[in-house]
């Protein structure tokens, strides 16, 4: 779908090279720019006989070139890369772009039609924008860290970094609508994404209810107060998610352990001193997991396993869409788009691998 577009993408560590993956897979042509040390994901999450774990699962597909953006030698070239494309996206602290000559402002004047994209973790000007943060400072922040919390309110730290996520996915958003309004105007765009920003956007539902309600955890319905919405430990440790909203729902997972008295108790709450909830803990705990999974998917009642990273591969849900592939490198993936099929997938590149064929492109 992206066949003929080039990005040159200036950003290094997750959120941005998240963004790229997405992009590649979608057909685009991805040149990553490093610095002469290359890209210091490259570092991170040290692998065998690899670059580390978090390069290697997001730069698939890409070429890479490296430059001294700080020479003029390496501002020309970027500069003539960027002439012969149509994005260019860059994680670096506010300011840095424009001190290299490299801003928005100097790279409309050789590609006016250019779309371009920052992220960054508060946005390119106002409080905070000049602070270095990661993912965890972010979450914290928004109100979404609050969000997870255990049982004596304390918040647990996630092993997932939600906010560079989502900072890529919202990257994508506003680079894939300032190509449709290139298409419809003839004229570029810039775009800041403040990951930070991005969180919060999530929290539209929370706001209202505080305001509201007084309540700070969003819709009470979905937050695991109620029986029918609930995380439920199994005979053997594990967990099952219940998420039976809607009656028919509920019914059918009462009606099939012959519990007609529990449909009344639909919205009651999970707490300690309610019958019901303690009966249906009793229900769950009686059956190991592997038996739940399978009453999960003969029984319509909006209920899944709480899988675990390496169950992934083998559950036949992912399986069947081949959604995680082990590489023609050697290690493990994941698609960025489920329902496109993957031909010829290109690995990871070596640092500056691609350098002779991009400059050689530029001089045509």
């Amino acid at each position: 779908m992206l066949e003929g577009i080039r990005v040159i993408d200036f950003t290094n560590y997750l959120p941005g090279p998240f963004a790229t993956l997405r992009l590649a897979d979608l057909g685009a042509e991805i040149i990553k720019v490093e610095p002469p040390g290359g890209d210091p994901a490259r570092q991170t999450g040290m692998s065998q006989n690899r670059d580390g774990i978090v390069f290697q699962a997001n730069n698939r597909q890409k070429k890479s070139i490296t430059l001294n953006l700080k020479e003029k030698d390496g501002l020309e070239t970027a500069l003539k890369l960027i002439s012969n494309a149509d994005v260019v996206i860059e994680s670096f602290r506010p300011g840095v772009m424009g001190k290299l000559g490299l801003g928005f402002e100097d790279v409309h004047k050789v590609k006016p039609d250019i779309v371009y994209c920052s992220i960054s973790g508060y946005g390119q000007k106002g409080l905070l924008s000049g602070l270095g943060n990661h993912d965890i400072n972010y979450m914290a922040l928004s109100g979404v860290l609050a969000q997870l919390k255990d049982k004596q309110g304390k918040p647990v730290h996630p092993s997932i970094t939600f906010a560079d996520y989502l900072g890529g996915y919202a990257a994508n958003e506003r680079i894939l609508a300032g190509l449709v309004s290139r298409f419809l105007t003839g004229k570029g765009s810039y775009h800041s994404i403040s990951i930070t920003d991005q969180l919060v956007s999530l929290l539209g539902n929370h706001v209202m209810v505080e305001k509201e309600m007084g309540e700070g955890t969003g819709i009470p319905v979905l937050n695991g107060s109620i029986i029918a919405y609930a995380l439920y430990e199994t005979l053997d440790g594990r967990f099952m998610s219940m998420g039976a909203l809607e009656p028919k729902f509920w019914e059918n997972f009462c009606m099939v352990h012959g519990r007609k008295d529990w449909i009344r108790a639909h919205f009651s709450k999970t707490d300690e001193s309610n019958p019901i909830y303690q009966e249906v803990k009793a229900i769950f705990k009686s059956k190991p997991f592997f038996e739940w999974i399978e009453f999960a998917q003969k029984v319509d009642c909006c209920m899944a396993p709480v899988l675990e990273i390496g169950e992934l591969a083998e559950n036949p849900y992912f399986k069947e869409k081949e959604l995680i592939f082990t590489s023609s490198w050697g290690d493990c993936q994941v698609k960025m788009h489920s329902d496109l099929a993957q031909e010829h997938v290109a690995g990871p590149p070596k640092i500056g691998e691609h350098k002779n064929e991009i400059l050689n492109s530029i001089l045509i």
